[in-house]
């Protein structure tokens, strides 16, 4: 392994009529030089918000910005809306960070501040009591006639998802049921109460038996896997094939509204963590990373939750009226921890973006999942800020996810990229937040990336509330360091330069944005 050197550039840092004035040296990686980090399990729980200089760890540097910068100052307060499956506005280190529309009078049922939204006291539902939804290819599918050629189109595409997850399905019962059995055979063979891989290794003779559970057990334990995240493994996949994938599940008729209607308008309620029993686990642990007491990165900032990612592909005329009710009720960052392939009107999210760029919002949009070059022309992720080639707006910053190895794996094997679409990376990989009923779990996905931003963001507004969104993405896409000289494409072999997958070639850093902010 290389031995890991920076390089350590001072800055002068001059006051700012604009906001605090914060002084420190940038920090500048030598890009050549990896660093590989052998994590504590304390470390892999806040992995993201250390320094890679003081800890030898490429993330934020948000505690070195807390201990060296910010210290004992205070922001103005800053709301954040996360768009997502729902927020468990209970949890311990959410609940004082919550939104309160203080025009609204709780459980009156009137629209005491007659915008449109009854007894919206933390937020909006635009899902009301439903839960699981189609893929949009699939609602597309259906609004063609049988038999047309874009009938069959998607026909194709959707036998071939459907094979792909029944594999998956199976695989995932085979670990659940064998490995079990595999750890019990090298307990037995070992005759210990603890399982040690070197020693079953050096058992002689080795029977074919032995060999197998001594592949599944290290195969399991180098990819983490415990009985829970198999269990969640075994609902994802079924949930592809019962509702995600299947022409015959439909989900919205439980709302009561016309989808393709955007002037239909009167739907949903005001159950911000969504019906009883919903699953609000994503958008829990999308709101722990920017505002967790413990975990998060912004302090004084208020979580809006609001509720239009179902499990299954989100409506374009519910994220369109998410984006407005953000800006219309105070958000000046808006995180969507969501997206897909297709979409149907697209130009009614597009004109949201429109309005709350000329409302001065920001938003931080993730960049997907499928390790796709997500480029014009490539592979689409929606919603996205280009129209006929040309941007529409100057507020939309787009993140894929790195890890926490500062090597040519930095880029996460599952990140979307592209040097048009995508602005930047941030940590994406077992992130450690807030999850319902009090808990935490560590979470993979551009979903985590985003919000890492977005907590950026929002210590950046605060201290700089004369910024406009612009200039704030601005200050986060030049300010951060640089990535890896060369990176693996994710799902491939093939190495590029950083600048292959994304327009900065940076990781967020914001010990980094708020010195370049202070200039």
């Amino acid at each position: 392994m290389k031995k890991h050197s920076l390089v350590l550039l001072l800055g002068i840092v001059l006051s700012s009529c604009a906001g605090v004035r914060f002084k420190g040296e940038t920090i500048v990686l030598n890009t050549n030089n990896e660093i590989m980090p052998a994590l504590t399990s304390a470390q892999k729980n806040q992995w993201a918000l250390l320094d890679p200089l003081r800890d030898q760890i490429p993330g934020m540097s948000v505690k070195r910005a807390y201990s060296e910068l910010i210290q004992d100052k205070k922001g103005e307060e800053v709301i954040v809306a996360i768009i997502d499956s729902g927020v468990d506005i209970t949890h311990p280190e959410l609940a004082s960070s919550i939104w309160i529309n203080k025009g609204e009078i709780p459980n009156n049922q009137i629209d005491d501040d007659q915008n449109g939204y009854v007894d919206d006291v933390h937020g909006w539902n635009f899902l009301g009591a439903s839960e699981n939804e189609n893929l949009e290819y699939i609602r597309l599918q259906k609004q063609e006639e049988i038999g047309s050629k874009a009938y069959q189109e998607y026909e194709e595409k959707r036998r071939e998802e459907r094979n792909k997850y029944k594999s998956q399905l199976a695989n995932v019962l085979f670990i659940k049921e064998q490995l079990p059995v595999a750890r019990q055979q090298l307990l037995t063979a070992l005759g210990t109460d603890e399982i040690d891989l070197d020693a079953a290794r050096a058992i002689s003779p080795i029977t074919p038996e032995l060999s197998n559970a001594i592949r599944l057990v290290a195969y399991a334990q180098d990819a983490e896997i415990t009985e829970s995240l198999l269990d969640k493994a075994l609902k994802q996949y079924q949930d592809a094939l019962d509702y995600h994938h299947n022409i015959d599940f439909e989900g919205r008729s439980i709302v009561g509204d016309d989808p393709d209607n955007f002037e239909d308008r009167v739907y949903g309620d005001s159950r911000v963590n969504g019906p009883e029993g919903a699953n609000n686990e994503h958008g829990t642990h999308v709101s722990g990373i920017v505002a967790a007491k413990t975990v998060g990165i912004a302090k004084g900032v208020k979580i809006m939750p609001l509720r239009a990612v179902p499990n299954g592909d989100e409506y374009d005329k519910d994220i369109a009226l998410a984006i407005r009710y953000a800006v219309d009720n105070g958000a000046k960052i808006i995180n969507a921890s969501f997206g897909k392939s297709y979409s149907a009107h697209p130009n009614w999210v597009q004109e949201a973006l429109r309005y709350a760029a000329d409302k001065d919002v920001l938003f931080v949009h993730a960049a997907g999942n499928d390790s796709e070059n997500i480029n014009p022309d490539e592979s689409p992720n929606f919603p996205d800020d280009f129209v006929n080639g040309q941007e529409i707006a100057d507020n939309v910053i787009t993140v894929g996810a790195s890890s926490w190895e500062y090597s040519e794996d930095l880029i996460t094997s599952f990140s979307n990229f592209g040097n048009v679409n995508v602005d930047v990376f941030a940590p994406g990989y077992k992130i450690y937040s807030t999850v319902p009923g009090g808990g935490f779990e560590r979470f993979d996905g551009t979903s985590m990336a985003a919000p890492n931003v977005s907590g950026v963001a929002a210590v950046l507004r605060s201290f700089y509330p004369n910024y406009s969104a612009a200039k704030i993405k601005k200050i986060i896409m030049e300010s951060g360091v640089p990535m890896y000289a060369k990176l693996t494409l994710p799902a491939g072999e093939e190495q590029h330069n950083p600048f292959y997958y994304s327009k900065t070639g940076r990781l967020v850093n914001l010990y980094n944005a708020l010195l370049y902010a202070s200039k």
